[in-house]
């Protein structure tokens, strides 16, 4: 095993630190030997060297797709990134379970759903319904847990009056549609419906999809945030935990049914 220095990263390709990088793109470029120079040209502008295009494919009209080798010249100091990440002790589902029979004494109750225009529920579909996910359980199966997944293209103030209806501890949002940061806006939204409500504080709000991190989340007024990756029992235990701490907090007396 090679001795990477971390102070120094840089891509690996045949070797390391040899820099080596693919890009693919898109240009709105009829397909031809001026839409490769202009693909070449632009990656060595962007400060790659030896760029070179091995292959470009028509798109029709007047796009063509790119493939483009380079060498990346720059590299980054992973000893001093500080990203923020959940903080949760992993577990599995018993554990989880027992947890909540343990120190809540009642069912923890999430209401989920894929919010405004989006339609994908791949991933909302994995973290809640019963089947799961990657060998493990949704949070459908957790029997201390009460779970409503509201599936997809589901309108804000819908997800806010189902969590206001089923006095829910936590509230799950599912994000796959990105373009022109639609889900900035649809996340945004539901912070505001909320706070307007008065239930902001009242609730666990956790977001997830292939473009959300944990910092993403926390910025637009979100307790976490999930990226791809995440498996059924990292959002239970989180909320598990996450419940545990807040009740503690606001109230000796836990076990009280709900």
């Amino acid at each position: 095993m090679p001795q990477v220095d971390l102070k120094s990263v840089r891509p690996y390709g045949d070797t390391l630190d040899d820099g080596k990088v693919q890009l693919g793109f898109t240009l709105p470029i009829r397909y031809g030997p001026e839409a490769k120079e202009a693909a070449r040209q632009l990656v060595m502008k962007m400060g790659f060297e030896g760029a070179d295009v091995v292959s470009a494919h028509d798109l029709g009209g007047h796009f063509t797709y790119f493939v483009v080798y380079g060498k990346c010249v720059h590299s980054v100091d992973v000893t001093s990134l500080r990203v923020p990440k959940v903080e949760v002790e992993q577990m599995d589902f018993f554990k989880i379970n027992d947890l909540v029979r343990d120190k809540l004494g009642r069912k923890i109750t999430v209401v989920a759903a894929c919010t405004g225009s989006d339609a994908h529920t791949v991933g909302i579909d994995a973290i809640i319904n019963m089947k799961g996910y990657a060998g493990e359980y949704g949070l459908e199966r957790y029997p201390w847990f009460r779970a409503h997944n509201l599936g997809a293209q589901v309108p804000n103030e819908t997800l806010v009056a189902k969590a206001i209806d089923t006095d829910a501890d936590a509230i799950l949002v599912s994000q796959v549609v990105t373009q022109r940061n639609v889900h900035i806006a649809n996340m945004t939204r539901l912070v505001d419906l909320l706070e307007a409500e008065g239930i902001r504080d009242d609730v666990i709000l956790v977001a997830g999809g292939p473009r959300i991190s944990h910092e993403l989340a926390l910025e637009l007024g979100y307790d976490a945030g999930f990226g791809p990756g995440t498996l059924p029992s990292h959002v239970a235990a989180y909320i598990a935990q996450e419940m545990v701490r807040k009740e503690h907090r606001t109230s000796p007396d836990l076990g009280k049914e709900r």
